[in-house]
């Protein structure tokens, strides 16, 4: 069996511990309070019941996460209504990011519990992250560093102009 180290992870998870540890509110909930425009701070879309925002530690550029606005640990506790959202904003995070950046793939789901991966484990989050052929390589495995070759302002930028495109259409 092979392993694959992934070392920025555990001080994301880490680091996320200590803002929690702090008596700070989640960063999620703390989100759904942000404005869009506010090019601050990684919201990029809202509807109803769902947030969608830019990962700070991403996997790949455009990396998203859908969110529910309430604060839910597990699926059994999401509504029909934001169940039904929840896909109606992956499927159109989807299409931004074919528009913005014509992955070849994608990877979408979510990470539940603490055992599960999530870093965040008591709200619960779904990825989707655009692919490409080889965007997996060395640098993570033999260099401890994985290479985001667009800034997280920049991405912004252009996730809220493709939502902005393709909603008005």
């Amino acid at each position: 069996m092979k392993n694959l180290w992934s070392p920025w992870r555990s001080k994301y998870i880490d680091s996320l511990k200590e803002e929690q540890s702090g008596g700070g509110e989640c960063i999620f909930c703390e989100a759904v309070n942000k404005d869009v425009a506010d090019l601050k701070n990684l919201v990029v879309h809202k509807s109803k019941n769902t947030l969608v925002l830019m990962n700070l530690f991403p996997y790949n550029n455009g990396h998203l996460m859908v969110v529910p606005f309430r604060h839910l640990g597990s699926l059994d506790q999401i509504s029909k209504e934001e169940s039904h959202e929840i896909i109606d904003e992956l499927m159109l995070a989807e299409r931004v990011l074919r528009k913005i950046y014509n992955p070849q793939g994608f990877n979408i789901g979510a990470n539940l519990g603490r055992a599960g991966g999530a870093g965040i484990d008591d709200h619960i989050h779904f990825h989707i992250l655009p692919r490409w052929n080889g965007d997996t390589n060395f640098m993570p495995v033999i260099g401890e560093v994985k290479v985001i070759s667009k800034d997280l302002l920049e991405t912004k930028k252009r996730l809220l102009s493709g939502y902005e495109e393709i909603l008005k259409k």
